[in-house]
């Protein structure tokens, strides 16, 4: 039976979840007894004393070695977030001894990018020219896995249907319409008429890999309309790699709106009026329910809610 939460509190030590990291990059007791600067025999106890304050199995124990038990790799999985918190707070107790206001990493989908995440980007800097950022442009999927493992301290973005995320807590910030997109001089962009949807399924397509929102929004696209979907295409989720298979090919691409219409204002693309017949749930602001918003965060926050 697992105890309660107190318990946990009071039995657990720091060396425990050392050594869970430790077990799980380097797979052997032994090896982790090692990197700690540990005997053998009492990293053996160390693991027994963490085995009994959850009162859960963590290892199954084999010729082979030691293989994790599902217990095992949630304990490792948050050993892991834990340390990563402790990295942070070191850099950010060290960058306010410099005088910085500290660090926040996002991440964001396509949509954002041209509009309110470089606006609030460009507002921040000339408020606090010490404030660290870097940014992430990814699928929603990838972006939301980056946060629950303390990769990322916001997310632009959604979650996607089925994912885990009793521990997100989720804002709706905008709707994101999306467009099909070509090379300016593409036929189909030249085209007298809107062109159809099975004309254009005779192209190369570049499309975003499963699970994206996006890639849902495009099946099911060909799916409502009865069309067979493309058989040549290219999954990628960089702008960069897409642009440039555009600039080089007859390939057509899906964008959100607000980033189609970045680009074809520079002439580096050409949208088609061909719909698209799903929606994208609206993109919101993500964060972890459980994580400590620091003050470089709460800027970063109130800048995204004031648009």
């Amino acid at each position: 039976m697992i105890p309660s939460a107190a318990t946990i509190r009071k039995r657990l030590r720091l060396r425990h979840l050392q050594l869970m990291v430790a077990l799980s990059e380097m797979e052997s007791l032994r090896r982790a007894a090692d990197e700690l600067a540990m005997t053998q025999p009492a990293a053996t106890k160390a693991l027994q004393e963490l085995e009994d304050t959850l009162g859960v199995s963590l290892f199954v124990r084999h010729a082979r070695g030691m293989e994790p038990t599902i217990f095992g790799e949630a304990v490792m999985r948050y050993a892991r977030v834990v340390f990563e918190d402790l990295d942070e707070l070191r850099e950010e107790l060290a960058g306010i001894e410099a005088g910085d206001i500290g660090k926040v990493r996002i991440g964001a989908v396509m949509a954002p990018s041209p509009e309110l995440l470089t606006q609030t980007i460009v507002k921040l800097k000339d408020a606090h020219p010490r404030l660290q950022m870097t940014v992430t442009i990814d699928t929603s999927d990838v972006l939301v896995q980056s946060l629950q493992q303390d990769q990322l301290d916001i997310v632009i973005g959604r979650i996607p249907d089925g994912f885990p995320a009793l521990d997100l807590s989720f804002e709706t910030l905008a709707e994101e319409a999306l467009s099909i997109v070509v090379r300016p001089d593409h036929p189909a962009a030249r085209s007298a008429t809107r062109p159809k949807l099975a004309d254009l399924a005779r192209y190369p397509w570049i499309i975003q890999p499963h699970p994206s929102p996006m890639r849902q929004v495009i099946d099911q696209t060909f799916r409502e309309s009865r069309v067979a979907p493309p058989v040549s295409t290219v999954e990628t989720s960089s702008i960069l790699t897409t642009l440039s298979l555009l600039r080089d090919s007859d390939m057509l691409a899906v964008l959100p709106s607000s980033v189609a219409q970045y680009y074809v204002a520079l002439d580096a693309i050409a949208a088609i009026a061909t719909p698209l017949r799903g929606r994208l749930a609206p993109y919101g602001l993500i964060l972890r329910r459980n994580r400590r918003i620091t003050p470089a965060m709460q800027l970063v926050i109130d800048s995204i809610r004031a648009g």
